[in-house]
């Protein structure tokens, strides 16, 4: 179970190289298990025990299982996570030319932590809009092969770098793509055209824009003497994405379940298609047509898992951690508990997770940052107040977080989903 569990994730994440790439990879499976997708621009006509998806701007999903006891009567469980991850964007003009190399300019899109981005094999992902024969239409591309590289500076160059040092995002961050004889601008859209014929055959007349991500070649794989962990690119936060998705469709029952995959968490959430947008409720709305009355009542009957890596605690590195909540890889999934409402947990949602593992023999542990430290947040805190419904903020332990490579436990992923569908099963919520 733990080995298949964990090459389907492998697989998950070689072709989620972005948000759009995740969101299709979600919408590709979930329809495989015979759910429905819904158009937001259509009108709709849900039923007792249908099983639906929706996604906003490609690159954010709800997938609802609706239950053949009224949500009325049981409310809903819900699992949240997101499906961006730290990296580098290119910009809108991206060219550069500089002493013989061409090279595209990118801008970091959140707390990326960018040493390791450098001397890795990087190729180009996301979304292009152009036009065709006067048509306007958008479509995923993934160059796939390593196309680009960002070289470090020799030691000889640069006596103190091990000493760190700050890296300037716009100097030092430009990947190097080719080298390009004579001055001719490099024209970085026709690029994009020619990529568009080779995956999918389109003739565009013009690139009108993108939205594209550098990602790092190396596939995840399971690392260690006997297997003990998983080291892959995203594992925050397409580790719950998956997690959730394979919860979803194993659970049984007549409750109704809900996947929540948004985009932006991690610069804010504040978008169309972020958790700190209309999405999630507009979706509910939608499905659950009980009125306003109705649908508070509904959303207080409800419980918001939000599923989030948590930090595990590093051996070269344990006093980071408050002494007696140091999660381990490989020892269950975390609740995570702040005071100043950085995550949405409060006893009684925490008590019903903990609940569950127990009945359901998964370990669990419990997160509490330091006193003298700032605390993370997830998308946990924001559907709560969007929402008003009870969240537990919860997660896998995970070491290098926000790195371009990431490192879990490769037993924790099985606890996961088990505790998951466990909860998308229960029949009664607190």
């Amino acid at each position: 179970m733990p080995a298949d569990l964990n090459q389907g994730l492998i697989d998950f994440l070689k072709a989620s190289p972005t948000p759009f790439h995740a969101t299709a990879s979600l919408a590709q499976r979930l329809e495989a298990a015979g759910y429905q997708r819904l158009d937001e621009r259509e009108a709709w006509q849900p039923e007792a025990g249908g099983r639906y998806y929706v996604t906003r701007n490609d690159s954010s999903l709800i997938a609802m299982r609706l239950g053949k006891r009224p949500a009325l009567e049981g409310g809903l469980r819900l699992v949240g996570a997101h499906t961006d991850s730290p990296c580098l964007r290119v910009k809108p003009n991206p060219e550069l030319q500089r002493h013989g190399f061409l090279q595209l300019g990118v801008e970091v899109y959140g707390g990326a932590l960018l040493a390791p981005w450098f001397d890795r094999d990087l190729s180009l992902a996301g979304r292009v809009t152009f036009r065709e024969s006067g048509k306007v239409q958008s479509q995923l591309i993934d160059f796939q092969q390593p196309i680009a590289v960002i070289p470090n500076l020799a030691i000889h160059l640069n006596r103190e770098a091990n000493q760190g040092w700050p890296i300037n995002a716009q100097n030092e961050l430009p990947p190097i793509l080719a080298q390009v004889p004579g001055q001719e601008p490099y024209d970085f859209r026709a690029l994009l055209a020619e990529q568009l014929t080779r995956e999918h055959g389109f003739n565009a007349d013009a690139v009108l824009d993108y939205e594209l991500s550098f990602y790092d070649t190396q596939d995840a794989a399971l690392v260690g003497l006997t297997g003990d962990f998983i080291a892959g690119a995203r594992l925050d936060n397409l580790l719950s994405c998956y997690a959730g998705l394979q919860a979803l469709l194993a659970a049984e029952g007549d409750e109704s379940c809900v996947l929540v995959c948004t985009d932006h968490e991690e610069v804010g959430s504040c978008s169309a298609c972020g958790a700190d947008g209309p999405f999630l409720e507009q979706v509910l709305r939608r499905l659950l047509p009980e009125g306003e009355a109705g649908f508070t009542r509904i959303i207080q009957k409800s419980l918001l898992v939000s599923a989030d890596n948590a930090h595990g605690v590093h051996p070269n590195y344990a006093d980071k951690h408050d002494g007696n909540h140091g999660p381990k890889l490989n020892a269950g999934p975390v609740i995570k508990i702040n005071n100043n409402q950085r995550y949405a947990t409060n006893s009684e949602t925490a008590g019903f997770f903990r609940h569950l593992c127990l009945e359901n023999e998964v370990p669990v542990q419990s997160f509490v940052v330091r006193s003298d430290m700032g605390c993370g947040s997830t998308i946990g805190p924001i559907t709560a107040s969007q929402l008003g419904v009870r969240t537990v903020d919860i997660g896998l332990p995970t070491f290098a977080m926000h790195s371009i490579r990431e490192l879990a436990g490769s037993q924790d992923l099985a606890h996961l989903v088990k505790v998951l569908t466990a909860f998308f099963a229960s029949h009664d919520l607190p």
